[in-house]
């Protein structure tokens, strides 16, 4: 998304550097991540799942592996669905990312009260 805003600002002007030029300053940005709105998610020691070969993700829908060579000659109306698309990509993302951390934070007040109340539980369980 940091991308296609740029190439739109680029394009109505208020760019002079080329998208190569500028990648390592949208890279290092961090985007939207430093709006007011943006926390940082908190980090779990959690293994990717399998994802079939066979499937794409939504967001491989929209863009194909070579888009960015192909970003100069989207049309500025193609660039703006595509941030649409991309747009509500990640805002159903984030609901399912804010939809886990609340069952994580409730799992993980469920073991904390059984931790208090039978310490010796955890070491039973782990036991077996």
């Amino acid at each position: 998304m940091d991308l296609l805003a740029f190439e739109l600002r680029r394009r109505r002007g208020e760019e002079t550097r080329s998208l190569i030029d500028a990648l390592p300053d949208i890279l290092a940005d961090g985007g939207e991540g430093n709006s007011p709105h943006f926390t940082m998610p908190k980090l779990l020691p959690v293994d990717p799942p399998d994802i079939p070969m066979d499937g794409r993700r939504s967001i491989d829908r929209v863009l194909a592996d070579d888009f960015l060579t192909h970003l100069p000659d989207i049309s500025d109306e193609e660039l703006g669905e595509i941030q649409l698309v991309l747009t509500n990509a990640e805002r159903k993302v984030s609901e399912q990312r804010r939809s886990v951390y609340e069952v994580l934070e409730i799992l993980t007040d469920e073991v904390t009260r059984r931790y208090r109340e039978d310490p010796g539980a955890v070491t039973r369980l782990l036991e077996q």
